[in-house]
């Protein structure tokens, strides 16, 4: 071979070699832009899904209002005085007794609710106490509390003047007789480490709960007065009670009470007041005055008794602007003798009414509970005879005539309870329709919310 052809060779070996190298170079060039390339889409996508709003339907949906997730309806009535004459007519042959009469046509409007409160002025002092026995001294049978639950009452208020009038024992007896019937009660208690208020879960929302009554201003070495008769000094701590002479030792005890509810979750604050002045249609300055200061700490709603005729409702505004509450200063009578021909001191028939008060809470999802509405039934105590005996009976009046309408009632009695209606309605129309223009809730009167 010469070496011409052998550098011809030469050179043929050195281009293939080249070619070969620059493919290898060629294909790694390509795998390194086709990385590139699928990296930059990557992030660009990615970069993409940040920057775009999320469609409806996806996890990150757009900001909602607040909706309501829970409402709880509150309904509530006034006083139960078992006089002598209601509780002659409840005696039965065989020698008990059977109020069934009082909450026949009521217990529907109880059942209906999630939650129903009447102010038992009554005490369960039982024989131990003497016999069975009305004003001013009330002593009642086991089984009112038994035809209470069954009307579907499940929640007793029972601090009130009378709650001392069978003594220690019988305040202590009377607790007893409600736990054992399943009963839930505030006001009083059994021994002072049982709780001054309760807050219970109803469908999700706390209500925190707690009701007061006032003392006679005649204590002696720190012991409390009730209905004019010192208590014991063991039986001082059993009953939630205020002075007026001693006002800012209560207005001190409700905030920490107030406090303590609210830090056992409460996210709404029910005030249950014993308090005013009987046969009075209108609050007293004192009865004013404390609304005013519940308000200022935080209270939703002030529910009143004692006057045993209706006063009516109002907006509280706290001093602070950051709390409104609404008050009913007094609920009358759920079921008395206070009959208008035997009422001296109270002759015009007020003592025959009262109301189904109802109030509604609801709970939003951002957590907040609001009150959202008021509404009122107004009630008239019907006495009638029945095989020889007075019965009581306590008849929802959602319209004028529904004495006679719905419940049959005739001639003078249909007439009574017409007359109540109309006086219910002078007395609570104006306030009611304040309260229900403030909350936004529908202007009516005498239908139930729920």
């Amino acid at each position: 071979m010469d070496n011409r052809t052998s550098r011809r060779k030469k050179a043929i070996r050195r281009r293939r070699i080249f070619l070969s190298i620059c493919a290898v170079c060629l294909v790694a060039v390509i795998a390194v832009l086709a990385i590139s390339i699928s990296a930059i889409s990557k992030a660009l996508k990615t970069d993409k899904n940040k920057t775009e709003p999320s469609s409806p339907s996806s996890s990150q949906s757009e900001p909602k209002e607040p909706y309501i997730v829970s409402s709880v309806t509150v309904v509530n009535t006034g006083d139960v005085l078992v006089h002598s004459p209601v509780l002659s007519g409840a005696k039965t042959a065989d020698g008990g007794y059977d109020f069934s009469s009082f909450f026949g046509e009521t217990s529907p409007y109880f059942k209906s609710a999630d939650l129903s409160v009447i102010n038992l002025e009554v005490t369960f002092g039982g024989k131990e106490s003497g016999e069975f026995s009305g004003y001013p001294m009330f002593n009642s049978p086991d089984s009112l509390a038994d035809t209470i639950k069954d009307a579907g009452l499940n929640l007793i208020l029972t601090a009130n003047n009378h709650s001392y009038d069978t003594g220690l024992f019988g305040m202590k007896r009377t607790v007893q007789v409600l736990k054992e019937k399943g009963l839930a009660f505030i006001g009083t208690k059994e021994s002072e480490s049982d709780p001054t208020y309760l807050v219970k879960n109803v469908n999700g929302i706390k209500l925190g709960v707690v009701c007061y009554t006032y003392e006679t201003s005649c204590s002696i070495d720190g012991r409390k007065a009730l209905n004019g008769g010192i208590i014991s000094a063991e039986a001082n701590p059993l009953i939630n009670s205020f002075s007026y002479d001693r006002i800012n030792d209560f207005y001190s005890e409700a905030q920490s009470v107030i406090s303590a509810m609210k830090k056992d979750g409460a996210d709404a604050i029910i005030f249950y007041m014993h308090w005013g002045d009987e046969y009075k249609l209108s609050p007293n300055t004192w009865q004013k005055s404390i609304s005013q200061q519940l308000c200022n700490f935080g209270v939703n709603v002030i529910v009143g008794g004692h006057p045993h005729v209706l006063q009516p409702m109002e907006v509280i505004y706290s001093e602070d602007s950051q709390n409104t509450a609404v008050c009913i200063y007094s609920m009358g009578n759920a079921v008395s003798n206070q009959r208008q021909e035997e009422m001296d001191s109270c002759p015009s028939g007020h003592t025959e009414d009262g109301v189904l008060f109802y109030y509604t809470f609801d709970k939003y999802s951002d957590g907040k509970t609001v009150l959202s509405s008021v509404d009122l039934v107004p009630t008239w105590v019907n006495k009638y005879r029945d095989n020889g005996r007075n019965q009581y009976q306590i008849i929802p009046l959602e319209n004028a005539t529904d004495g006679a309408d719905k419940y049959g009632l005739t001639g003078v009695t249909a007439q009574r309870a017409e007359k109540s209606y109309n006086r219910t309605k002078v007395l609570m129309e104006e306030s009611l329709s304040k309260c229900q223009e403030h909350l936004g809730s529908e202007i009516r009167f005498g239908k139930p919310t729920k």
